[in-house]
């Protein structure tokens, strides 16, 4: 399945602003979106997929959806012929071979690193894994890791520390994008970036432009 990471809107909230905001990141050419709301109960979670699911294949078909942690709510939304095409996993989340057997070949799935021994133990098991979502690129109010961030003179040394594609995450702004863009990564992972803009699109189109323009 083609990908295309340049831009990867990672979603918060629960709301329809969180549904219309992913299908107009969509639309204006965002190739991945991760729906995530990790303090949502199941049943709410897996209806905010479905409906973002709808509306980001209705918006942009190209567009590749997939579920934050929960490997239940992708299957279900799967089965139910949702336009969701896979997970994205923590280090604590589901073993990616297992996630692998449960969702089949054709699903993506991404999973977070954010230490070179991660990444190296991931790369052991790259034949199930689709790309690593690796930071922090710097401190982020959203998700303290615990780790230091990784800037932009650490995603070279990731990079060469893998085969598989690196998404640079972690309070990563559209200016960021023009100097991570030749650090080697294969795209970069925003939230409040787009999440938070009065106009989504013109985010997600100035992003692209800057992988254009390095």
């Amino acid at each position: 399945m083609q990908i295309d990471l340049r831009c990867y809107l990672v979603t918060s909230g629960t709301g329809p602003g969180t549904v219309d905001t992913a299908a107009e990141a969509a639309r204006s050419g965002a190739g991945m979106i991760q729906v995530r709301a990790k303090d949502a109960p199941a049943a709410e979670f897996l209806h905010l997929t479905l409906a973002v699911a709808d509306a980001v294949a209705a918006a942009n078909p190209q567009t590749r959806v997939v579920v934050n942690d929960r490997v239940d709510v992708a299957l279900v939304a799967r089965q139910r012929g949702a336009a969701v095409h896979g997970v994205h996993v923590g280090q604590d989340d589901v073993p990616v071979t297992d996630v692998r057997a449960l969702l089949g070949s054709e699903a993506l799935i991404g999973l977070s690193t954010g230490t070179f021994e991660q990444v190296r133990q991931a790369e052991q098991h790259r034949e199930v894994i689709d790309y690593l979502g690796v930071g922090p690129f710097r401190l982020t109010p959203t998700k303290d890791s615990g780790r230091e961030p990784l800037g932009l003179t650490g995603y070279p040394k990731v990079v060469a520390a893998t085969q598989l594609p690196v998404v640079a995450i972690g309070d990563v702004t559209p200016q960021d994008v023009q100097a991570l863009s030749v650090t080697g990564i294969a795209g970069v992972a925003l939230v409040r970036a787009i999440m938070g803009a009065p106009q989504p699109g013109r985010v997600v189109s100035d992003v692209l432009s800057a992988w254009q323009h390095c």
